[in-house]
């Protein structure tokens, strides 16, 4: 009798420990941290398809995008995208012979050198922000993205700014496939 209450007490307790650890990954999943499968090569070579990342959903709850952060977000496509923060509010963005321009000043942007080597001609078209978005610069509220395969990503050239209430959040750790895993610049 004293081994069926002491097996039922154990059944119990095995219960409540599973339980607890089900409703602490759902709610670090659901409020954290998720992962996140790369769909696509508008990132690439940063990213390539099939990559898997885990995306911080907490840090833009506490603090402000960075420019070059790798956010992801829900585009008008019913679909979260992910890109690369180029422009930020109160920014003028523009391109002229493959050099981005932030605010009228050249800025280096060395995550796409190594996809700049095996390639003819200009990477990214030249483009003015008010050629794409009607304004001159980006208002409040609002981030300028772009993938880093410029010739094959649709992203704020193409869908216009990002609301910043649509960005889930930021990622630069690959998980899988293993070999790859790593924080991605």
């Amino acid at each position: 009798m004293e081994t069926e209450v002491k097996k039922k007490n154990e059944l119990w307790e095995w219960s409540k420990a599973l339980l607890i650890a089900f409703g602490l990954a759902a709610i670090i999943r659901f409020f954290f941290f998720t992962p996140i499968v790369v769909d696509g090569e508008s990132m690439m070579p940063t990213l390539e398809d099939g990559d898997r990342m885990i995306v911080n959903k907490i840090g833009y709850t506490v603090g402000e995008p960075d420019r070059y952060d790798i956010v992801v977000f829900h585009a008008p496509e019913e679909k979260d995208y992910i890109k690369r923060i180029i422009g930020l509010p109160g920014d003028h963005v523009a391109y002229k012979d493959d050099q981005l321009y932030i605010n009228g000043e050249a800025v280096a942007e060395p995550y796409l050198d190594e996809y700049k080597i095996g390639i003819s001609g200009t990477l990214t078209e030249d483009f003015t922000l008010e050629e794409r978005i009607d304004q001159s610069t980006i208002p409040e509220g609002f981030v300028f993205v772009m993938g880093d395969n410029r010739r094959y990503s649709k992203d704020s050239r193409h869908i216009g700014l990002v609301p910043m209430d649509e960005i889930i959040g930021s990622t630069n750790f690959i998980f899988w496939p293993v070999g790859e895993a790593g924080v991605v610049r």
